[in-house]
């Protein structure tokens, strides 16, 4: 699980990059953020629960 979040953040990233850098992509920016929403949501829940397995 870890990996993976680690995976979407780092995609989330790229894309917050990409969509700033390219104004006809503008979409990739909201994707970008969305994801990293997520990635941070399912951190701090993970950390709040104190789950480490999976």
């Amino acid at each position: 699980m870890n990996i993976l979040l680690i995976i979407v953040a780092i995609v989330a990233i790229i894309l917050l990059f990409t969509g700033g850098f390219v104004q006809s992509l503008n979409f990739l920016l909201w994707v970008g953020i969305a994801l990293l929403v997520i990635a941070v949501i399912v951190w701090l829940v993970r950390m709040m629960t104190g789950s480490r397995n999976a």
